[in-house]
This record gives structure tokens, sequence and C-alpha cells, in this order.
């Protein structure tokens, strides 16, 4: 959508409503809702939120040591600035439009650096001055239930009824069963200018994948704000509730989102993209160096794919998670899966999971593709076989904890995102493990009330 098709929709009255938002660390969106008419008259202007909103837990409540902003800054504005290439028609929501913003200082406006978008931003920019145009997909993964949200949290989240009681991969009898919330979906993302390719039954009970269109990067990313917004309110709307926790129960496979990535030429002066990872014989340098420079630095980056404490209960042996880093052609027991021929050929990675903030994951891929053919990191090996049982891979951290360690001592990491980030992001993942670690657990009452 356009402003002047905005515009047009304000005044013939099909919209009176402009959801204006951004990500916090989490992937969250959070933002504001404005008046169409009064959005139109400030849309150059922007609009301030309070920057403790990077600086947040999950509860709201502020944290402790950040640089960035904190108690004795007194916690003051930054600048959101919509961009209007993510303008849509809001179709889950009546009479609304939507927009992302870029999230600016309100001093000089320039980028907050620790904002998610602008971290994805930096790394484009160092693409297209690469003279590369990176493709990106996501594929989604999410468990059904049929009680509201307010009911699951009355519940405490146990006891949930599942949208299905079998495993449903590939179904379409079970997928038939959930079309009044899944087809529901593929058409309220359609209609909101998210281009929808399938959905289909997972390798769970009541589980589901809806795949959408791969694009340009940064638009894949703000596709996939858009598209968790939209299933959570759609959900709302139909007393349901769906949710992309990595792993709900301990014993089912978990929820992924594997990414998808190619680098093409930047088609500028009318001619046509090309797929630089392809070549007339089979597979260019670029594509092996970028896949080196992304196996060489997973470790480096855990912490951006794998996010919140629960994303490393996911990866267990044969539960369709990758455990090590090793590549293989299309073999689902590898954290790499190359897939695809010709233009179609890219790099997967199955590592993230479904709790994964799209900018910073997409960042992580992309800072170490792109130093993979800086540096002509050659990958290791093919590997061939079931990469659980194998013992020479190297395997992927197992705590956030531990890959946080990790992401603050990496030189690699400090080098390709900058020491702000680092620092930043060190204290929010700290900071979610302290929160774990001081939380007495439904498992602990279980296991020590009685018998200990």
């Amino acid at each position: 959508m356009t402003p002047e098709e905005l515009r047009e929709a304000v005044d013939h009255g099909t919209i009176d409503t402009v959801v204006v938002g951004f990500t916090d660390h989490y992937g969250r969106t959070l933002g504001k809702r404005f008046d169409a008419a009064f959005f139109l008259e400030t849309i150059d202007d922007g609009t301030h939120a309070c920057d403790y909103l990077m600086t947040v837990d999950m509860e709201m409540e502020p944290v402790a040591g950040y640089a960035f902003s904190n108690w004795s800054s007194g916690f003051g504005d930054f600048h959101l600035v919509a961009d209007l290439d993510t303008l849509r028609l809001a179709a889950w929501a009546p009479h609304t439009a939507f927009v992302l913003c870029d999230v600016e200082r309100n001093i000089d406006h320039r980028p907050v650096g620790v904002a998610p978008r602008s971290i994805l931003r930096r790394q484009l920019d160092a693409a297209h001055q690469a003279g590369y145009a990176p493709m990106a997909a996501s594929e989604l993964e999410f468990f059904l239930y049929r009680d509201t949200y307010r009911d699951a949290h009355d519940k405490g989240y146990t006891g949930l009824v599942a949208a299905g009681w079998y495993v449903e991969d590939y179904h379409l009898l079970q997928g038939a069963r959930v079309e009044d919330y899944v087809g529901a979906a593929r058409r309220m993302l359609r209609d909101s200018e998210v281009p929808v390719e399938n959905s289909k039954g997972e390798a769970a009970i009541g589980q589901h994948e809806l795949n959408i269109r791969y694009a340009p990067i940064l638009t894949m990313a703000d596709r996939h704000v858009v598209m968790k917004q939209a299933m959570k309110e759609l959900a709302d709307q139909q007393g349901v509730s769906v949710t992309f926790m990595a792993k709900p129960h301990h014993d089912q496979s978990g929820s992924s989102c594997h990414i998808h990535l190619s680098l093409w030429s930047d088609p500028g002066d009318g001619a046509v993209a090309t797929n630089l990872f392809a070549d007339g014989t089979g597979r260019t340098d670029e594509f092996r160096w970028f896949l080196g420079g992304w196996m060489r630095h997973l470790r480096d980056f855990m912490v951006l794919y794998a996010p919140t404490i629960n994303s490393y209960k996911r990866y267990q042996n044969q539960s369709w998670a990758p455990t090590g880093s090793a590549w293989s052609d299309d073999n689902r027991t590898t954290g790499f899966r190359i897939v695809g021929s010709g233009p179609s050929l890219r790099i997967e990675c199955r590592v993230p999971g479904a709790d994964v903030n799209p900018y910073l994951a997409f960042a992580a891929a992309l800072a170490s593709g792109l130093d993979g053919i800086a540096n002509q990191i050659e990958p290791p090996p093919e590997f061939n076989g079931d990469a659980y049982t194998s013992a020479d891979i190297q395997r992927v951290p197992t705590s956030l904890r531990e890959a946080v360690t990790v992401f603050s001592a990496s030189e690699s990491a400090r080098r390709l995102l900058g020491d702000e980030v680092v620092e930043h992001y060190s204290n929010f993942y700290r900071s979610e493990c302290d929160a774990y670690d001081s939380a007495v657990t439904d498992w602990e009452r279980h296991r020590y009330f009685e018998r200990i």
C-alpha cells in the first residue's frame, strides 16, 4: 500500500487506524495505534517512544547494565520513523493499516545501533557495497491450541487442548481440521501483502508450518514480523492460541525457523539479477566461501539463532533439530542443508528455532557469510550419513549461558557486529539467564517437594 492509497482509503472511510510498530530484542512488536488521518498529517515527522524499550525484560522491567539507556540517563525517547515500503493493509484487523519503523536517536536522527532492524540494515549495506543482493526466507513452525491465550494463562500453560491428537506431518485430514484457523491465516497474510506459498501439518501433535515466499532479506525479516503479529491477533479473535516457542513440550519435536539464504547480483541499470551461488557448471566460489563463513561463525552467533533459555531444549538427537554444524546435500540431520539447483540454489540453516528475532538471525547469517567471502573461508568436507551419531562434528552450545559466554568473548562477533552490539546483547542474554537461574520451577517442586 502506498501513502496515496492509504489517503484514498482514509477519505473513503475504509481505514481509520494505522498501527506503527518496531521490534524489541525478543522480536516482540511494540508501538502505537494512530488515527489514520493524523498519521497522514505527521507521516514525515515520525513519533517517539521511551528508549527503555531497548532495556526491558519479558515482563517490561528495565534491566540494569545497559550503556544505551538506564536510570542515570533518565530513560529518554528515541524516534520511530515509518518505513513506508512496509505500509500495508492489516487484513487481520478491521479498517486498519500497519507499518514498521526504523529506530533513530532523538539528537541527530542516526540509527539506534542496537535496534534489531538497524543491525540487519548495516549488514545489508555491506552486502550492497560488495555488489550483492541477499535473498532469504524463513520457515516458521508453530503449535496451535483450542484454548484462548487467557485460558492458557489461567491454566498455567499446562493441560492445553492441542488442535490435533496425533502426529500430523503432511496429513491432509488433520490439515483440513484446522482450516478454520490456518486457512484464515493464509488468506489474511495474502491480503496483507505477505505472499503465502502453503501450509502443512508438522512432526508433532498440533504443530503446523506456514510458508511465505522468499524475498530480499530485509523485506523477508519484515514479513516474518508481520506474520507472527497477525497470526497471534487472528488467534485472539478466534478464541484459540498459537505459540512460537522453540520447545513447548519435552516429549515432542520443537518448532524451527529454518533460514534459506542466497546471494544475487545487484541488478542496477535494468540488468537481470542472477543467483551468484550457481553457475553453468554447478556452484561458485561465493557459494562455498559464504557457507564456510556461516559455519565458521555459527557458535560465535548462536545467541542470535537461539535467543531464549527454551531454545536449547530443542537440540536433541533424532529430533529434526540439528546438534552440530555439518553441511550436506539434502540431509535433514545436518545444521546446514544445501537445496535447489541453478537459480534456486540456496543454503538452508536448520539451527534457528521459531523463537528467533529475524533481524538478528539474518544479520548474523549475512555477516558470517560475507566474512567467509572476504576471507575465502573454506567449509569442511561434506558430511554423509547420520550427523546425530558422528563424534567428529562441532556441537552447538547446549545452553543460553554457554552461548552468551562464547558470544561475549568472540573477537569475530565484535569485529563483524561491533563492540556496542556485543556488549548490549551480552547484557540482555545474561539477564535472561539470571532470571531463569533465580526462578523456582514446576520441575523442581515435582522432583523435590516430598522426596528430598
